[in-house]
């Protein structure tokens, strides 16, 4: 049987080229026939001072796609313009996380190239990140280290905070994520609600979990406002000010989503009027986010690199899950949690699957 060439998006080694966290690769040890190898274009160099502003902005090429059997992807784009060469040779693209919006998947059927991801490797993680922000903004943890570190402990007064007992949880989208925060918030004996038209009531019922028939309830009645589930052009731009405006000036705002799926400029507004109590934010509409960004220069947001729910567990567990995925193709099966199911009945694609069975 013929070679089979993996591809892993050069944004998963650091400048040194060793892997950024536990990659899983030891699980390719007993199938020698699979070659691995990194997009060396879309490393981070030594002393490259532009790889940062280049990361988020990073696409798979036709050379790319020429040269491999599968590709494995982090943060690269994958647009039509990378099958400008056609695909006579890739065979699947695994999406080493959540999150498919950069991946064009018509563009992906159109060439007989089946998508899928990870969908659970990050749901603990992505989950407990939320309830981190939840914690250190209900006990102000960013003005009571500020205090220490200006030797400000007379302003102890400024820095009381609030238990989470009794608030209002409200959470959109009651999906993987979302249901594991509601898990994780049980002994906080809180008061959970969610707006999510497609949850399953029994399993919202299970958790304690209050399902409302629309989201201005939930912006209205929360305390903490945690946005889940994933980037559509239904969701894109969901929270604006309008939506904002509904919040209690108590209230705290958490986005361990999709930074597109708010109106930042709204969301400065408010949190600098303080119109909300403050926000806890991972992802942002610009990633990076700018220097020249607001947020950066308010006292009531706590902003993390769209990586607060990177540990090394999710990051073995959500390579684990891909590479399992990768492994199944190379042996001329379907891999799981499959994104474009289309795929799987045209002709082109039966054929390459079937070159590896």
């Amino acid at each position: 049987m013929s070679t089979f060439e993996l591809l892993l998006s050069g944004d998963l080694l650091d400048a040194d080229g060793n892997s950024v966290g536990d990659l899983a690769l030891d699980l390719l040890a007993a199938e020698p026939r699979i070659r691995q190898s990194f997009i060396d274009s879309q490393r981070p160099k030594k002393n490259d001072a532009t790889y940062q502003d280049r990361l988020y902005n990073m696409q798979i090429l036709p050379d790319d796609v020429a040269a491999a059997d599968a590709i494995v992807i982090c943060r690269p784009w994958v647009k039509p313009a990378a099958f400008a060469g056609g695909a006579s040779r890739l065979v699947c693209i695994g999406r080493a996380g959540i999150g498919y919006d950069k991946i064009d998947l018509a563009a992906c059927t159109a060439n007989d190239v089946v998508v899928f991801n990870s969908p659970n490797g990050l749901t603990h993680s992505t989950a407990s990140a939320a309830l981190i922000f939840m914690l250190t903004l209900a006990r102000k943890f960013h003005l009571q280290q500020q205090l220490v570190r200006t030797h400000r402990w007379d302003l102890q007064k400024d820095a009381i905070g609030l238990d989470l007992v009794g608030c209002t949880l409200g959470i959109v989208g009651l999906g993987k994520t979302g249901m594991e925060l509601a898990r994780l918030c049980g002994p906080f004996q809180m008061r959970i609600i969610a707006f999510s038209p497609h949850a399953d009531p029994a399993q919202a019922a299970k958790l304690g979990v209050k399902l409302v028939n629309n989201l201005d309830d939930v912006l209205r009645e929360s305390d903490f406002f945690s946005l889940h589930g994933r980037l559509t052009p239904q969701t894109h731009g969901l929270i604006g000010a309008r939506e904002l405006s509904l919040m209690k000036p108590t209230a705290y705002f958490i986005n361990v989503a999709r930074g597109e799926m708010v109106d930042e400029t709204a969301l400065i507004t408010a949190l600098r009027e303080r119109r909300i109590a403050g926000a806890g934010l991972d992802v942002f509409e610009q990633e990076p986010l700018p220097p020249s960004s607001e947020l950066l220069t308010l006292d009531n947001v706590i902003l993390t690199p769209h990586w607060l729910c990177s540990t090394r567990q999710a990051g073995r567990t959500t390579m684990a899950d891909v590479l399992d995925g990768i492994l199944r193709v190379a042996h001329g099966q379907l891999p799981d949690n499959i994104l474009n199911p289309d795929v799987i009945y045209r002709p082109g694609f039966q054929e390459k699957l079937k070159r590896h069975s």
